[in-house]
């Protein structure tokens, strides 16, 4: 029977369960934009990513509480996993609403979910390169999703600004609604892309 290898510590692979979550929501994101750019059945897509990305939420934090030691803080990791699972969450949430009072998606939600794809992609590309020795990759990477997301201000505003010209007052109730819903996951993605840049100064 060998001797001395009961008392090792599990060193789960927690910036790997990370990365999973954050290639799931990058698949979610990209099913949001291609549902606001008119593809409706997209819708299921979005749905369906989010699920699984609650998957890897669940297995990320398992492995947290197995890790002995961790390349980031656990509670660093614990947050930046929770922001990918809000912006995932909002997404699923904008298409439902959508979907319960009848709106299509326009031109101005299109580029929102295109700016919010884009900015997802940042954020994984961050998470690719997060590790101790070499911080760098990641903090150029969250500077590009923090860029993107100033995109997403511009289109919001002018989205906004436009109906005022609409008469019809649901309509314009519905859209400010779903922008908005747009909007916010934008201010999450950002959040997240934050924590990226706190993590690694805790670091250094």
């Amino acid at each position: 029977m060998s001797r001395g290898r009961w008392f090792l510590p599990r060193t789960p692979d927690v910036i790997a369960a990370l990365q999973a979550q954050a290639g799931i929501t990058v698949e979610g994101m990209d099913a949001l934009a291609a549902w606001a750019a008119g593809d409706a059945a997209s819708a299921d897509r979005v749905r369906e990513c989010e699920h699984l990305a609650d998957d890897r939420k669940r297995e990320l934090r398992a492995a947290l509480s197995e890790a002995f030691i961790t390349p980031l803080e656990p509670e660093d990791l614990f947050e930046l996993s929770r922001g990918l699972d809000i912006v995932m969450n909002s997404a699923k949430n904008t298409v439902r609403e959508a979907e319960v009072i009848g709106r299509a998606p326009d031109p101005a939600m299109a580029d929102l979910a295109e700016a919010l794809a884009e900015g997802i992609h940042h954020l994984a590309a961050a998470f690719a390169a997060l590790a101790p020795a070499d911080s760098a990759p990641a903090s150029t990477a969250a500077d590009a999703a923090l860029d993107s997301q100033r995109r997403v201000e511009r289109i919001y505003r002018d989205a906004m600004s436009a109906l005022i010209g609409v008469d019809d007052v649901h309509e314009v109730a519905a859209r400010r609604e779903l922008y908005r819903r747009l909007a916010r996951a934008s201010e999450h993605l950002v959040d997240v892309a934050e924590r990226v840049w706190y993590s690694i100064l805790k670091e250094s």
